[in-house]
C-alpha cells in the first residue's frame, strides 16, 4: 500500500501522489472511503490512475462519480473507460453534456486538421450535471460548485474553503487556459471569472495543470489587465470586441495622413 500525501485535508492530486506526471491534475477528492475524482484525463493513463488508487486502499466501489472540469480531451478522453472499470456516474456542466455524449472531436479540440492531430474522443453518459452554486458532498464534505467560463463555456471550478480547484483558469506562471473560438472561449466572461477568483478570499489554488500556488491580488491583477487588453487585439479574431487600429486607420484614409517621414508619391 502507499502512503497517503495529500495536498489539503481530504484531497489528494494523483499525479504529485505517484511522483511523476502523466497528465493534467486529476484530483482525489474524499472523506473516510467515500472519494470521486475530479477529472480523469487521457485514456492511455486510466489504468495507472487507478492502480494508484487501488494501493492507496481507498475502495473502488465507493467512488461516488467522476465530475469533467470541462470538456477538453485532455481532461475527459479517458471518462468512459473509468466510468466502466469504477462503475461509477459523471457529473459536468449542463454545457459540457452535448459534446461528452457524443464525443464531439472538434469541441473538444480531440481533432485540428490543421495541426494533423486526431484524437479519439469516446463518448459518455452525463448523469449528474451541475451549476454555479450547487454542492457536491463527499461523505461529511461539502464542495462549492462556480462556472467559471472563459476557456470553455463549461469550464468550472470547485471550492473547499481555502482551496479552490481552479480548472483551466489561470495557472503559476500567469498563463490561462487556451482561448480558443472552437470550444466556447470567451474573453469577457473569463475576466469576470478571474475577477471572481481574485476577490473570492480563497488562499490557494489548485489547477488542473501544474503546481499549486497562492491567490496573490496583485499577481492576479497582472493576469487580469493582459486579458482584457485581448479584448482589443486582432490576434483573438471574432473572440476581440474591436480592433482600435482600424478605426484609426479609417481616420488616416479620411484625412489622407502618411507617416511621418514618407510624403506624397507623383504620379
Amino acid at each position: 500500500m502507499l502512503n497517503r500525501k495529500p495536498l489539503f485535508p481530504g484531497v489528494i492530486e494523483l499525479n504529485f501522489q505517484a511522483g511523476e506526471v502523466l497528465g493534467c491534475n486529476v484530483y482525489l477528492v474524499y472523506d473516510a472511503d467515500e472519494w470521486l475524482l475530479i477529472d480523469i484525463g487521457y485514456e492511455e493513463t486510466v489504468d495507472s490512475f487507478v492502480e494508484i488508487i487501488r494501493q492507496l486502499d481507498f475502495p473502488l466501489s465507493r467512488c461516488k462519480t467522476l465530475v469533467a472540469t470541462h470538456a477538453d480531451v485532455d481532461h475527459i478522453q479517458g471518462l468512459a473507460k473509468a466510468k466502466a472499470i469504477l462503475k461509477t456516474t459523471v457529473t459536468a456542466h449542463p454545457k459540457a453534456v452535448e459534446p461528452l455524449r457524443t464525443g464531439d472531436t472538434l469541441i473538444t479540440l480531440a481533432e485540428i486538421t490543421a495541426q494533423n492531430l486526431k484524437l479519439e474522443m469516446p463518448p459518455v453518459d452525463i448523469e449528474h450535471q451541475v451549476n454555479d452554486g450547487d454542492i457536491i458532498k463527499v461523505g461529511s464534505l461539502e464542495i462549492e460548485v462556480w462556472h467559471t467560463p472563459g476557456h470553455t463555456d463549461s469550464q468550472l471550478a470547485f471550492r473547499m474553503g481555502d482551496v479552490l480547484l481552479s480548472g483551466d483558469n489561470i495557472y503559476r506562471d500567469g498563463c490561462i487556459g487556451a482561448i480558443d473560438a472552437h470550444h466556447g472561449s470567451d474573453i469577457k466572461a473569463f475576466v469576470k471569472s478571474l475577477e471572481r477568483i481574485r476577490d473570492s478570499g480563497v488562499k490557494w489554488l489548485a489547477p488542473s495543470h501544474g503546481p499549486i500556488f497562492a491567490n496573490e491580488p496583485e499577481f492576479m491583477n497582472r493576469t487580469i489587465d493582459r486579458v482584457k487588453g485581448y479584448l482589443k487585439m486582432a490576434d483573438f479574431g471574432t473572440l476581440a470586441e474591436g480592433w482600435p487600429l482600424m478605426d484609426e486607420w479609417e481616420d488616416e484614409v479620411a484625412d489622407g495622413i502618411l507617416p511621418e517621414g514618407l510624403g506624397p508619391v507623383s504620379s
